[in-house]
C-alpha cells in the first residue's frame, strides 16, 4: 500500500508537472498574440470560400476546358450556393446543406481538369480522393473516415497558407529589428545600418543571432485543440523544462531567413490555426471523389470477395456524404454536414443505376459529360492558353528551333485523334497527346542539331508520321 500511494504521488506530481508546462506555454503564446496580433480575414471580409459569380466561374473554366458547359454551370452553381450560405440568416444557415453532385462522362472528357481547375478557383479547403484506393472496413486498405483526415491536414496548410500571406511583412519587420540589433548593439546605430540592410550591403556580413533550440519531437499529437501525450514522450517532456535557445553566426541575408521563419512559427503554432481549420472543413469544406464507378457492382455480375468489399465502400461513403460526426486523427471531431461532395466516373461497365439506392439519393445532381468531337479536338489544340501545341512550340524554341504548325496540321490531329477513339478504345484528349507526341519524335530528338532552324508541320507529315498507328489499330480488329 506504501508502494501504490508512493506510485500516485508520483503520477500528481508528474500530471501537476505538465499542466504547468502547458500554462506556460499558453502564457507565453498569448504575449506574443498580443505584441504581434495574428492578421486573419474573416468570413465577412472575404466575403466567403469564392467570390466568383456564376457566370465568372464558367468563364474562368472555359479557358482551360473545351465543351461540357453543363458540368461547368452545375459547379459553377454549387460553389455559388457556399458564398450565398455565408449570407443566409444563422438560423437558417445550419438547415442548408449542400447539393452534392455526380459527373458522368467518358474517360479523358473532362472531370477531372474540371475538379483541379476548381480547386484553383475555391478559397477553401478542397481535397481530390481516388476512391479505388479506400476499402471496406475490415480489409486491408484505407478506410473512407480518412478522407476527413486529408481534408483537415488540407484546411491546416490553407490556414497556415494565409496568415503566412497576410503576417509577412511584419514578420519580416521583426527578423530586421533582431539582426539590426545583433549587428549594432545599440538603438543610436540601427538608422545607419538600416539602409544598407535594405540594399543588401550587408547580405554577406556575418551576424549572431539566437534562435529556440530544436526539440526532440515524441509520438504527441493534437486533439480537439489540446494536446494527447504518451507514455513514451512523458520523461522527455518532463526534462525538457523552459525553451532553450541557441546562438548561430549566420551571413546577415540567412539569419534574416531563419529568423522570419522562427517568428512565423510562432504565429502559426496556435490553437487559433487549428480552430479555424476546423471551421473550414465544416463550413467550406470540398471532396472531390473521383473514379467512383470502380466501386460499383453491376447488378448481374456474380459477387466476389472484392467486390463485396466495393459494396462496403459504398455504404461506408452513406454516413460521410449524408452528414456525420468523423474522430478524425488530428483534428478532433469533425462535422460533415456542410461539406461539399463531388463525385465522378466513366461509367463504362456499370451504370449510375447500379450504386446502391442510398448513395444515388446522397448525390442528387447528376451531370452528364459528353464524349468529345473532331471539333473539341481541334478546340483543345488551339484555344486554350496552354495547349499542347503551345506547350511544345516553347518547349522547343528553348532549343533554339522555330516550330510552326499549320492549321491544316492542327485539323489532321485532331481528325487522328478521332478516328482512333471511335475504332478501338475511348481515352477522349488523353489520345491527343500520344498523336502530337508521334507527330514531334522526329523533331524533338533531332533538336539539339536544328538549332536556329524553323520546322514546319504540315498535314501531309502528319498522315506519314501516324499512318501506322491507325493501321495497326485497324488490323488488331481482326486479331483473335
Amino acid at each position: 500500500s506504501i508502494i501504490a500511494a508512493a506510485g500516485i504521488q508520483l503520477g500528481v506530481v508528474m500530471l501537476s508537472r505538465i499542466l504547468v508546462r502547458q500554462s506556460i506555454l499558453q502564457a507565453q503564446r498569448r504575449l506574443y498574440a498580443e505584441a504581434v496580433p495574428i492578421t486573419t480575414q474573416t468570413t465577412e471580409e472575404s466575403n466567403g470560400p469564392c467570390n466568383l459569380k456564376p457566370r465568372e466561374i464558367v468563364d474562368q473554366l472555359d479557358s482551360f476546358i473545351i465543351g461540357q458547359a453543363d458540368a461547368k454551370r452545375a459547379v459553377a452553381v454549387a460553389l455559388r450556393n457556399r458564398w450565398r450560405r455565408h449570407r443566409v440568416e444563422p438560423d437558417l444557415r445550419d438547415e442548408i446543406h449542400p447539393k452534392n453532385m455526380l459527373m458522368v462522362g467518358p474517360t479523358g472528357c473532362g472531370k477531372t481538369e474540371i475538379a483541379r481547375r476548381v480547386a484553383k478557383l475555391t478559397d477553401a479547403p478542397f481535397v481530390k480522393v481516388e476512391c479505388t484506393k479506400f476499402t471496406e472496413v475490415g480489409f486491408v486498405g484505407r478506410d473512407v473516415d480518412s478522407i476527413i483526415d486529408d481534408l483537415y491536414r488540407a484546411a491546416v496548410n490553407f490556414e497556415k497558407q494565409k496568415i503566412r500571406e497576410q503576417n509577412a511583412e511584419k514578420v519580416r519587420q521583426i527578423a530586421k529589428e533582431k539582426v539590426l540589433q545583433a549587428l549594432c548593439g545599440s538603438k543610436e546605430q540601427i538608422k545607419d545600418f538600416e539602409d544598407q540592410l535594405e540594399q543588401g550591403e550587408l547580405d554577406e556580413t556575418g551576424v549572431e543571432v539566437e534562435v529556440p533550440e530544436k526539440q526532440p519531437t515524441g509520438p504527441s499529437q493534437r486533439f480537439g485543440g489540446g494536446a494527447v501525450v504518451g507514455i513514451v514522450d512523458l520523461a522527455q517532456l518532463l526534462r525538457q523544462g523552459p525553451n532553450k535557445s541557441t546562438k548561430k553566426k549566420l551571413p546577415v541575408k540567412d539569419a534574416l531567413k531563419l529568423l522570419e521563419e522562427v517568428e512565423m512559427e510562432k504565429l502559426l503554432d496556435s490553437d487559433e490555426v487549428h480552430r479555424k481549420a476546423v471551421q473550414a472543413c465544416e463550413q467550406d469544406g470540398i471532396v472531390i471523389i473521383d473514379e467512383i464507378d470502380k466501386v460499383v457492382v453491376s447488378s448481374d455480375m456474380m459477387y466476389r470477395g472484392s467486390q463485396a468489399s466495393d459494396e462496403g465502400v459504398q455504404q461506408d461513403l452513406l454516413p460521410l456524404i449524408e452528414g456525420t460526426i468523423v474522430n478524425t486523427k488530428y483534428g478532433g471531431p469533425i462535422n460533415t454536414d456542410h461539406i461539399l461532395f463531388i463525385a465522378s466516373g466513366a461509367f463504362h461497365s456499370v451504370k449510375p443505376s447500379d450504386m446502391i439506392a442510398e448513395l444515388q439519393g446522397r448525390l442528387p445532381i447528376r451531370v452528364e459529360l459528353q464524349p468529345l468531337t473532331k471539333d473539341d479536338f481541334y478546340r483543345i489544340l488551339t484555344e486554350p492558353h496552354t495547349n499542347l501545341i503551345a506547350q511544345n512550340v516553347q518547349m522547343l524554341l528553348t532549343e533554339g528551333v522555330n516550330l510552326d504548325v499549320t492549321d491544316e496540321a492542327i485539323r489532321e490531329m485532331a481528325d487522328v485523334a478521332y478516328t482512333a477513339n471511335s475504332s478501338v478504345q475511348n481515352i477522349g484528349a488523353r489520345r491527343l497527346h500520344t498523336v502530337v507526341e508521334r507527330v514531334l519524335e522526329d523533331i524533338s530528338f533531332n533538336a539539339p542539331d536544328l538549332s536556329g532552324e524553323t520546322v514546319t508541320i504540315t498535314a501531309e507529315k502528319v498522315r506519314d508520321s501516324v499512318g501506322d498507328i491507325l493501321q495497326a489499330q485497324d488490323l488488331r480488329k481482326h486479331l483473335i
